[in-house]
């Protein structure tokens, strides 16, 4: 498995706190060279994509994690905004959530989720969910240009 050592954007739109340390541990651990971007809430997910202020010099993800149960605007929402617009679409979205309801997995699907993880409840569970995501989408997987 070859790791990518360029820089790695990476949005967690994640609104728990514990769960952006762990992920920010766990990307850290493995993988310094990627650079981890959080928006606590749909809205500021969306205006970080869109380069709005206060987010006007954040980069380009090349990578979305997005929880579905979020504030302000719901994740599914802002998975339809991301697979909607020409210029945000070609970022692989991963929809990391709680939620276990078909519906839920359909939906993101449908919306063009690139994949579905439930988290675990765990902490060791969801740790190594986190590592084989990370492992995968930046070992693994070829990301596009920008």
């Amino acid at each position: 498995m070859e790791v990518r050592t360029s820089r790695v954007e990476i949005l967690l739109v994640e609104d728990d706190p514990g769960d952006v340390r762990l992920f920010r541990e766990a990307l850290s651990a493995h993988y310094p060279h990627v650079n981890l971007q959080v928006a606590a809430d749909g809205e500021a997910a969306i205006r970080t994509l869109r380069n709005e202020e206060p987010f006007g010099s954040v980069r380009r993800p090349d990578l979305i994690i997005l929880d579905l149960n979020l504030p302000r605007i719901d994740g599914r929402q802002v998975l339809a905004l991301i697979k909607s617009d020409p210029n945000l679409r070609c970022i692989p979205t991963v929809v990391l959530t709680t939620s276990n309801a078909d519906a839920d997995i359909q939906q993101a699907y449908d919306l063009h989720a690139n994949c579905y993880i439930r988290k675990p409840n765990e902490l060791n569970e969801f740790l190594e969910a986190i590592a084989q995501c990370e492992a995968f989408w930046l070992s693994v997987v070829r990301l596009p240009s920008r």
